[in-house]
């Protein structure tokens, strides 16, 4: 799913997303401004009320009782229905909130699987997860709460307007300048350049605390471990100090502005004042002098409440819009391309054909160079060689998560970027050395390998793996929830997992990146028969560091330096006296070290 960099901005992107749900959020739109209109008839029943009350103020008697009753219950009647209208506004943005962000999460966490996994090595958890959980989020409060605000402060100064210069255009126009004078300097002090850059810096430094507190959580170990406290981890408690002291310095640039915003805002009927001593002079009907006079001055005072509220939702706006922002910058990101022709394949032999890949797109830092060889199917091919030397790059790059810069890996003679995403990967199994597990039961676990598997498939695959003894020791056997109630494994227990959820899987090609790196003594051999069953009529990439566990293999290729340095046999190797054949030595030499008194090391 890649995505154009051609998106709309600002207010203009927020409303777009928010009419996905067009007729939810029309409804709501329209709810919203008859609430704003409603909202202004008990002032209008209220003056008139007056009015009728300061016309027959000598002969109470003539007073149209029904007429002030009328507008008594208009009055009631205005206020209940634009409580009623904006509860219903409300009730329908919510509902399309809901909808668009379990939409709108839902394509943002498919979009980042479909990335390479490059993409994920440059760009920080504490980024990704910040999108998630309050960028997008705040798209929530916007079309939930903000949105009808938002409407609200459009219909609410129309109205408004008209009513100021419907009694008395000079009144009227004397409460409009200071209402023009807050809507410049709301303009200047939020808006423009500077502004934009202002939020921008307020969203660089909250994402990075939030990938250094990721960082401190995840290596809170190692702080226990060296007796260290937060402050002495510098990277969190500088974040932390540099929000702070950055958050508190924005503020204050807003001071002068805002207390000149809130001083105008709550003293606009003090701009009525030279006015109406100034009108007074001329003035031939006292009474509707004194009604248009004491209606400005109610309606005067109403407007801080108005305003401030505009104020709110446009910064609230304007950090929703950049948050969202930063989730296009995620989804601009490129995905792997799919071919519009998929391939599928009855042969399982894996080969690269000088394959060359950097991890960047300078092409500096070459990881491989060159790279050629053949995984025969149904043949167990063992990658060698020094660590940073490539192996486990050729490993990603088996199920595409990265694509070679220069040349070509295929199964079964078809180019896998001529082949379907999820068919590519129903064919791959991996047990790489990095264990993860979700927060789930060991049962959904397993299942990941296999949805469609059953129960008893399940256990069966556990059994193959060792781990049926184990998991039927806890709590609630297979139903047990990995990191609940002190429920935790141990790293060659969460492996097994690993491999049985391989086993489940099935798959015709199996990539094995240290499978058996945490397994004990006790379990290893068994495990060991595991992967023999696991690996039978299968093609097998084996990553290994122990060369003791590839001994057996079809073909070993040793890897170094990102190139292929030979290949063959065990024996055939040994013979050679090349680079595995140096390594066995040092393996063979290292298995027989011990540690003598007093520490020393003796081969």
């Amino acid at each position: 799913m890649e995505k154009t960099s051609t998106r709309k901005q600002g207010m203009a992107r927020l409303l777009e997303l928010a009419f996905t749900q067009r007729s939810l959020i029309t409804a709501s739109a329209v709810l919203s401004a008859a609430s704003a209109v409603a909202s202004f008839v008990p002032y209008i029943a209220v003056y008139y009320i007056i009015r009728e009350l300061v016309l027959h103020m000598g002969d109470l008697s003539a007073l149209d009782n029904n007429g002030m009753v009328a507008l008594g219950l208009l009055s009631i009647g205005g206020a209940v229905g634009a409580i009623a209208l904006n509860f219903s506004a409300l009730m329908c943005s919510h509902v399309a909130a809901f909808k668009t962000l379990f939409k709108l999460k839902l394509d943002f966490m498919r979009h980042i699987a479909s990335l390479p996994l490059g993409f994920h090595t440059r760009n920080s958890t504490g980024k990704l997860r910040k999108i998630v959980d309050e960028n997008i989020e705040k798209l929530e409060s916007f079309i939930a709460h903000q949105f009808p605000d938002v409407v609200a402060t459009f219909v609410t100064p129309v109205v408004a307007g008209g009513l100021l210069f419907f009694f008395d255009w000079r009144m009227g126009l004397c409460c409009f300048v200071p209402v023009l004078m807050l809507y410049i300097m709301q303009a200047v002090a939020t808006g423009g350049k500077k502004g934009r850059e202002n939020l921008k810096k307020y969203q660089d430094t909250l994402e990075e605390m939030n990938n250094a507190a990721v960082e401190y959580v995840r290596g809170v170990s190692v702080v226990k471990a060296f007796n260290q406290t937060v402050f002495s981890f510098r990277r969190f408690y500088d974040t932390i100090k540099n929000y702070g002291d950055w958050a508190l310095g924005y503020t204050k640039s807003f001071q002068p502005a805002m207390v000149v915003y809130v001083t105008i805002l709550n003293a606009i009927y003090l701009f009525l004042i030279p006015t109406l001593i100034f009108i007074y002079g001329g003035v031939t009907d006292y009474p509707a002098f004194a009604l248009s006079a004491l209606f400005y001055i109610i309606f005067s005072m109403a407007l801080p409440g108005l305003f401030m509220k505009i104020m709110y939702v446009s910064h609230g706006a304007q950090q929703t819009w950049e948050g969202i922002a930063r989730m296009d910058q995620v989804l601009d990101a490129p995905a792997l391309p799919e071919t519009s022709s998929p391939k599928q394949t009855n042969e399982y032999s894996v080969t690269f054909d000088n394959v060359t890949f950097s991890y960047n797109a300078e092409g500096e830092s070459v990881a491989l160079t060159g790279v050629s060889f053949t995984a025969g199917q149904g043949k167990t091919t063992a990658l060698v060689g020094p660590s940073g030397g490539g192996k486990s790059t050729i490993a990603h790059l088996i199920p595409r998560f990265y694509d070679a810069a220069e040349g070509s890996i295929r199964i079964g003679g078809v180019d896998i970027r001529e082949m379907d995403g999820e068919y590519l990967m129903s064919i791959v199994g991996f047990v790489f050395q990095d264990v993860f597990l979700f927060k789930q039961s060991i049962m959904d676990n397993l299942l990941i390998g296999n949805p469609k598997a059953t129960r008893k498939e399940a256990i069966a695959a556990a059994k193959a793996a060792q781990c049926h003894e184990f998991v039927e020791k806890l709590p609630n056997g297979y139903d047990t929830l990995i990191g609940a109630k002190g429920i935790h494994l141990s790293g060659g227990e969460r492996q097994r997992i690993v491999i049985a959820r391989a086993i489940l899987k099935d798959a015709p090609i199996l990539v094995l990146d240290e499978a058996t790196a945490f397994a004990d003594p006790e379990n290893e051999r068994k495990i060991q028969l595991a992967l023999a069953a696991l690996m039978k009529n299968k093609t097998v990439i084996m990553i290994a560091h122990r060369l003791s566990t590839v001994r057996g293999a079809d073909d070993i290729i040793v890897i170094d330096k990102g190139r292929v340095s030979e290949h063959g046999r065990h024996d055939d190797l040994l013979a050679a006296q090349g680079k595995y054949s140096r390594m066995w030595d040092q393996y063979s030499e290292a298995l027989h070290w011990s540690i003598a008194k007093g520490g020393a090391i003796h081969a």
